[in-house]
């Protein structure tokens, strides 16, 4: 192959990439901006797909956002390629404010202010554990996540639409006056065009 790296990365190494970057996080997010850019659609279809990852972003369900943000592209009429884009708002950097959040949220909507609870241990892992003691922390989350999530749907349609919408109109005119340069007769010496 062509761009196959020599020495293949082991396990260790590609685990690590996969939570962080190579080169850097302002790296990464260039790149999937100017995917998103270019990604042949309508800036609604971009901006509904790409908001879709965001809103799934938010809710705690981490295996399964990719799947998530495809239904809600596709019921909003989104680009499920640009949705898959979306889900990158939720990254190791961002899950803890993101769901800090909405657990906050979500106990202040079910009016849970001050009521303590008592910590779950999690040292075993999740699955340890039985759905009891963990749904007084997902509760919250899920109920969290839902007004915070549309209003993140709200803000990431309309910024993406308005940079998809501009990229998309000079790209277009940067296309014409390619077109017309190449389409204008050249001339020669004597003044005939040629």
């Amino acid at each position: 192959m062509l761009f196959r790296r020599r020495i293949r990365p082991n396990l260790r190494e590609r685990l690590r990439v996969a939570l962080w970057p190579r080169r850097s996080w302002g790296r990464s997010l260039r790149y999937i901006g100017k995917r998103v850019l270019r990604l042949s659609a309508s800036p609604h279809s971009i901006a509904a797909g790409f908001a879709a990852g965001a809103l799934v972003s938010l809710t705690p369900f981490v295996g399964l956002h990719f799947i998530l943000a495809a239904a809600i592209a596709f019921v909003t009429g989104g680009n499920l390629l640009a949705s898959a884009f979306g889900t990158a708002v939720g990254n190791p950097l961002t899950f803890p404010f993101l769901w800090a959040a909405s657990y906050r949220v979500g106990r202040w909507i079910l009016g849970m202010r001050d009521e303590a609870e008592p910590p779950i241990d999690m040292s075993e892992g999740v699955f340890a554990h039985s759905f009891d003691a963990i749904w007084p922390v997902l509760k919250p989350m899920l109920v969290g996540a839902v007004p915070l999530g549309i209003l993140t749907w709200f803000i990431f349609y309309v910024l993406v639409r308005t940079t998809v919408r501009s990229f998309q109109e000079a790209r277009r005119r940067q296309f014409a006056e390619r077109a017309a340069r190449i389409a204008q007769p050249t001339r020669n010496d004597n003044g005939r065009s040629g």
